[in-house]
């Protein structure tokens, strides 16, 4: 089980890469065959299932994210613990509020994300 710490540590520090618009930092927390599904996906790539799959599509997907986004800042609001997973809740885009569920391999990286979007 993920203790509350841990969670918190690797919730910082993913938003802190985003945060630097630090693309091998926001991949580092990502293991190989990551997916992430997200309604960004349907906006972004026109990909109706909103999954992308694996880290050199990550990669692309979240280059192009930043470079969309280049005022981009994501403002931690709480962090949620579960058995090898985490949710992290935030505030980012246009005040749009925010919710990853991220289920994490044994090394703490990130094997599988699903984002969700509200309005502020």
């Amino acid at each position: 089980m993920l203790n509350p710490a841990e969670a918190e540590r690797i919730a910082r520090d993913w938003l802190k890469a985003w945060n630097s618009h630090d693309l091998e930092a926001i991949l580092s927390h990502y293991a190989e065959g990551a997916e992430l599904t997200s309604p960004f996906v349907v906006q972004l790539l026109g990909n109706p299932a909103g999954i992308v799959r694996g880290k050199e599509n990550l990669r692309m997907y979240f280059s192009l994210g930043l470079s969309m986004f280049p005022d981009l800042h994501l403002e931690l609001i709480r962090v949620f613990t579960g058995v090898n997973s985490l949710v992290v809740y935030y505030r980012g885009i246009n005040e749009t509020l925010a919710a990853e569920v991220m289920v994490l391999n044994p090394e703490g990286q990130v094997i599988k994300t699903m984002a969700h979007y509200s309005t502020a």
